[in-house]
């Protein structure tokens, strides 16, 4: 199953992955440091996000540094913006209504 960006980003560990890995890149070991869940539960969070290129991965000698890719999440903003242009026409449009309503009972 191909997973997209909005999938990874769902669950909060995933997104508290992303958050360490703006900082600096890491590797799993450094990441799983952080949170209670094994080192193979974080594994799967890292591959998830791997999948959906949200994280890319560098081999410097026998470690694998994680970096975070903000390309990736470009895709999350393009579609937040779009959601919040429509809801501010919305409120722009009630908040018209309610002028209008407000002048018809003065």
């Amino acid at each position: 199953m191909r997973r997209d960006v909005f999938q990874a980003i769902a669950d909060p560990t995933r997104r508290a992955i992303l958050t360490l890995l703006a900082l600096q890149a890491m590797t799993p070991n450094a990441i799983a440091e952080h949170f209670d869940s094994s080192r193979q539960a974080i594994s799967k969070h890292i591959q998830i996000l791997a999948e959906c290129k949200l994280v890319k991965q560098e081999q410097t000698g026998r470690e694998i540094y994680y970096h975070f890719n903000p390309q990736k999440m470009k895709e999350v903003d393009i579609w937040m913006e779009q959601l919040r242009a429509a809801w501010e026409n919305r409120f722009t449009q009630l908040d018209d209504v309610l002028k209008n309503l407000k002048n018809k009972k003065s």
